[in-house]
Formats: C-alpha cells, structure tokens, sequence
C-alpha cells in the first residue's frame, strides 16, 4: 500500500500577475508541483520557460526538502515584464550558500545549476514568518 502523498493546495490567484501555491516540500509531490509551473506559465504565454522554471523550481523544493525543518513553503509566481519571477519561502532564516562542486562530489550541484540557468536569483529574510525568500526570474527576451 502506498503511503498517503502530502497535500498540495490548489493555486491561489493573488491578483492579474501574481499566483501562490502553498504546499509540503516533499519529492512525492514535485511532478504534481511542475505540471502547476507548466499549467501557470502556459496561461501567461510562457511555455518556453517552462522547462528551466521546472529544473529550479524542484531545485528549491529539495533543498527546503532537504535543508528545512519544517517541509512548509509557499510557492509564488510572479509575472514580470519579459518572464517571471517564481519564488520559495519557508521557516528556516538560514541563507543558501552555492558552492561550485567538485566533479567528484555526489551533492551540492542543484544551486549552482540554478545560478546558471536564470537571468536572475536571490535570497532575502522573510520578515513575517521569520524564514526566508529564495527567488529567480526567468526571462524570455534573452
């Protein structure tokens, strides 16, 4: 018997450019959470962006997965002019740190993959829940 998935809220629509998804970090849920990446960004006329949105926004995940006490974060799209900015905010107020990996190394790639692949990204402390804000934007005029 299969245990049970962790639940995944429906996507809240924030106001015309702004959708959030509150959910648990947890692998078991991270195809249901890219098929939302794909659905949002296929609304806004953002389907080219939807393969590397996906790779980073699993990246985030696992690392809250991995990383965070507490599994519960808040996913965020934003629609900016020329992409989007997709953000995680969870419990934890520690900061990422990217390190560039050994070519031996079996961890610690998923930030620096990420860094690679965005126009943009960052982090900020989360003044209302005391964790923090791990964001990137996307764009598609290059």
């Amino acid at each position: 018997m299969k245990p049970d998935l962790p639940p995944i809220a429906a996507p809240v629509q924030l106001d015309h450019r702004s959708t959030e998804l509150r959910l648990l970090a947890d692998p078991r849920t991270f195809a249901a959470v890219r098929r939302t990446v794909r659905a949002q960004l296929g609304e806004w006329g953002l389907a080219e962006l939807t393969t590397a949105a996906a790779m980073c926004v699993t990246e985030l995940l696992s690392n809250v997965h991995k990383h965070v006490p507490s599994p519960r974060c808040v996913l965020r799209f934003t629609r900016i002019t020329g992409g989007i900015r997709i953000s995680v905010t969870d419990g934890d107020p520690a900061m990422p740190v990217v390190c560039e990996p050994d070519c031996l190394a079996e961890r610690g790639r998923g930030l620096f993959l990420l860094t690679e692949s965005v126009a943009d990204w960052g982090a900020r402390p989360d003044p209302v829940g005391g964790g923090k804000v791990v964001w990137f934007e996307l764009r598609t005029d290059g």
